[in-house]
Parts: C-alpha cells; structure tokens; sequence
C-alpha cells in the first residue's frame, strides 16, 4: 500500500517540509505565550491591568510588520534556512525577557521586540516553495502553514497547565510560576534555531535563491499604474505603527501618558521619513526598468498582490486579534456559568482550551484550503467562497455574548446571550466553524501567492504577511475602543470588503495547476 505523499519520509522534500512546519509552530507557540496566562498574570501583578494586557496584546503584533518586510527581503539574499535558524535563536531573549519582566515598560519592550517572531511565517513560504511544483503548492502550503499556526492553539491549550500544575503545585514556584512557563518557551525557540540550521537546506540543487544577489530592494513593477499602486499599498505598513504609537501614547503610568506628545510627533516623523525613503528607493528602482520596457514574460498583475493584501489582512490579521483576546472573552462572558454543585464552570485552563479552537482547527482546515485551491481548479472562486464564509462567521460571533446591566463602577460587562450550557457549545461550535474558514481562507491566500511571480516569492508574500500584521495591530487597536460585540461586526465588515476587491482586482494565476517547478 503506497503511503500518503506527505508522510512520505523517504523523501527529503517531504522531511524539509515537516521540520520547517516544526520550526513555524514553534514561532506561535512563543508568539501567543500571553494570551493564555493573562488572567493568570494580573492575579499575580497587582500593578497590572486588563488596559494592559490590551496594550501588550497590540505590542505583540506591531513590529511584526516591518520585520515581515525585513525578513522577506532577506530570504531572497540570503536563503531561508539562515534566515530561519537565526529567527528563532535570536527571539528567545525578549521572550524570556518578557517572562522576567517587573515593570509595565520592560514588558512593553519585550513584547514590542518578540513580535518580531511572527515573520517566521514567511520564511517558510519560501522553503516550501522552494520544494514543492506548482500543482502541489498549494497542499503544502496548507499543510506548513496549518499545522504551524497550530502553535498558538498548544500554547492555549498547555501554558495555564505548565503554569498552574508544573511549575505552581509540583515545584511549589508560587505567584511566579507563570515565568517559568514563559521561560520554557524562549528555551524551545533557542534549541530548535540550533537544529533547524543542520537539519534542512534551501533547495534540491542547495541554491539559496533564483533572485540576484546584492542589495535586498524594493520590489520590482511592471507598469505605471502598478507602481502607483505599489506606493499607495505601502502607506499602511507605516500608517499602523503611527496607529501604534497614538494608541500607547494615551496610557497613562502614575497619571503621566506613555508617549508625550511632543514622543508622538517625534514619531510620525520618522514615519514619514521612512516612508518618504521607501517612496524614493521604489521610484529609482522602478523607473528606469519600466522605461527600458518590461519582457511580456516578467509581467505579473500588481492588483492581485493588492487583493491577497486585502485577504490576509481581513482573514489571518483578525485571527492574531482573536487569538489574542478570545481566552479572556470566553473566561469573562461566561463568569456566570456554574455546575451542579455551584462551581464556577469556566476557568482560566478551560477558557484556554475552548479559546484553543479557533486555532486548534488550522491542523486540517488551512491545509484544506490550499487543497481546495489545488483541485477546485479556480484559485480565485476557491478565494471568494472562503471570504464570504469569514463574513458570516464573524458576524455570528458577535452574537455569543450581549451587554449585562451596568455595574457600580459604570461598566457593563459582557454576559452569554442565552443562559445555560448549550449556549457554550453553540458559542464553541460558531467559534470552530467561523476559524474553518479563516484558516481555509489562509491556505488559499498562499496557495496564490507563490504564482504571481517566483523570483519574488519572498517579498510578495513578505508584503502580504505585514499586511496580515497591520489588520492585527488595526483590529486589537479596535477592539481596546469598542465593545465586542462591535468588533466582531467590524471583522466581518473587513471580510465583507475584501471580498469584493478580490472579486475585481484579483487575477486567475497562469500556470498554477501545472507539474513541474
């Protein structure tokens, strides 16, 4: 009996793509350390508020767009298995750092500097298809990026029991056993950069890359109006970190504001600067190569990178929001919740493992959608459903809970919209279906990417992956503003809208169902 492709271990395509799915999974593994032990953490802080952890939720997400950007560049210098191992080497400090932490601005630095992680992402996108042919991407996509944004589920599902029961009742570590759980993540993160590094290499023939060496640019266009485009699409990259620093700036610590305004503008100008920089740097790369004139065969639609934009920022940058917020969501909208003999039903370990859904499903649901777009044979279609579902999804969320009476201190906490168990269920089985759908939506974004130009495989998908970022840092900023029940209405609205720009924007890629490389 043959055995399925991927569990095919006999061949080094197949092992390459295992151990780079490992090294993924390790980066959410530490990225969404926080989310799981929050309540845990202001228990143990009393310096510590739930304003904070918003805060921090947003840190976590915010440097993970430039550093996207970075990293994509980079990966087509230099190669992704160097850039990989490095990565997750590197990340472990701020993630111990932020383990150690004593104060609200050491957390916040920490925080800002290990969501430099989430660009791990990307580093795979390449290996993979470095690997893999055409009529295989998107399979393989889905399988790397599935089973790797798994990590954030294990977290949610093993951190409050490392936490709770290793670390607190076994080796008797008290209040700070949440340190120590945090901690084994920088420590997982440091070994596995070390073996990644002997474990794989770039390609079948050992290349690094089909790109020219040298100085890692801004991506190349092929007309006019695709600059334009180009230009227009890199404003929000810098436009959220401004976003960013607006938000943090109106903490206040001890009645004084984070980031003073005079902070702020110094801010915004260096914002601007850098994107009046990357404007420059585009135009002298840019022109002189459209006005040499572009072959026919390098020219590739600008408006699809523009449309997966657009996808990856409604489908996987409300998921990083989600993720980050959910297992507070389900632990305090069913407070009320009690069993039989009148215990509380919902703890911080079981609102972890219930909020774990929402990623837990990414083990077969992201593969599913890179499958679908391999054999529905309409990568576009395949887009537009999974979108539509998002939609959906999200605005039946925002139905699990509603506004309960305002309490002395004048805020009205979330309440489940049904009282009694069965409104959980309902609420989890809305939560799986409607991550079904992200996830899918996921797969099929990257199942497109790596056809729209191979030589720049690293940098569209690195663009695509900040932009996955920037709807994070947009949503959480969102969600610290709002109710919930209006974010979940403001996630679907996103959906809503990027399915319509695919509809109009996005191309058909040529040549993506085909057998070789």
């Amino acid at each position: 009996m043959k055995k399925p492709e991927f569990l095919d271990f006999s061949q080094e395509r197949i092992r390459v793509l295992h151990f780079t799915w490992i090294a993924f999974f390790i980066t959410f593994y530490v990225w969404f350390n926080m989310a799981p032990m929050a309540t845990t953490m202001l228990n143990s802080l009393d310096w510590l508020t739930p304003e904070h952890i918003k805060i921090l939720a947003i840190c976590n997400v915010a440097l993970t767009i430039p550093a996207r950007i970075i990293v994509g560049a980079l990966i087509d210098k230099y190669g992704p298995r160097v850039v990989f191992s490095g990565l997750l080497i590197i990340m472990a400090a701020p993630a111990i750092f932020f383990a150690f932490g004593n104060s609200f601005i050491q957390m916040v630095i920490a925080r800002l500097l290990l969501g430099s992680i989430g660009a791990g992402f990307v580093i795979g996108i390449k290996m993979v298809s470095n690997w893999f042919p055409p009529k295989m991407i998107g399979r393989a996509e889905g399988l790397y990026a599935g089973w790797g944004n798994f990590g954030s589920a294990w977290a949610a599902m093993t951190l409050p029991w490392f936490a709770l029961t290793v670390f607190k009742d076994w080796f008797n570590l008290g209040e700070d056993s949440w340190r120590y759980a945090l901690a084994l993540n920088g420590l997982v993160s440091l070994v596995y950069g070390f073996m990644y590094y002997f474990l794989v290499k770039d390609s079948p023939d050992n290349e690094k890359n089909n790109a020219p060496k040298g100085k890692a640019e801004p991506m190349t266009v092929t007309s006019y109006g695709d600059l334009i485009q180009y230009l227009i699409w890199s404003f929000p990259l810098v436009g959220a970190m401004g976003a960013l620093a607006w938000r943090i700036g109106k903490i206040e610590i001890d009645g004084e504001v984070l980031i003073p305004e005079q902070g702020l503008y110094i801010i915004y100008s260096i914002l601007g600067l850098l994107y009046i920089g990357h404007v420059i740097k585009t135009l002298q790369v840019n022109l002189p190569y459209l006005k040499k004139g572009v072959p026919e065969h390098e020219k590739y639609s600008w408006g699809s990178v523009a449309a997966l934009n657009s996808t990856y920022f409604a489908n996987f940058g409300a998921e990083l929001a989600i993720v980050s917020m959910l297992p507070m969501f389900f632990e305090t909208t069913f407070s009320t919740l009690v069993g039989a003999n009148n215990q509380p039903i919902m703890t911080a370990t079981l609102a972890g493992l219930i909020a774990s859904s929402f990623a837990f499903v990414n083990l077969f649901a992201r593969p599913l959608g890179g499958f679908l777009s391999d054999t529905m044979k309409n990568r576009k279609l395949t887009m537009i459903i999974y979108m539509v579902g998002i939609a959906v999804g999200f605005f039946l969320m925002g139905f699990i809970g509603k506004q309960g009476p305002i309490e002395s201190n004048g805020i009205s906490q979330l309440i489940p919209t049904f009282n009694g168990l069965w409104w959980l269920v309902v609420a989890v089985i809305i939560t799986v279906l409607c991550s079904m759908f992200v996830q899918g939506a996921e797969g099929a974004t990257f199942a497109i990417i790596p056809m729209i130009n191979k030589k720049m495989t690293g940098q569209i998908a690195g663009m695509a992956g900040a932009y996955g970022n920037v709807g994070a840092v947009v949503y959480l900023i969102i969600y610290s503003l709002v109710e919930t029940n209006t974010f979940f209405f403001i996630a679907s609205a996103g959906a809503a809208f990027s399915t319509l720009y695919c509809l109009f924007f996005l191309k058909e890629p040529e040549g993506s169902f085909a057998d070789e490389h």
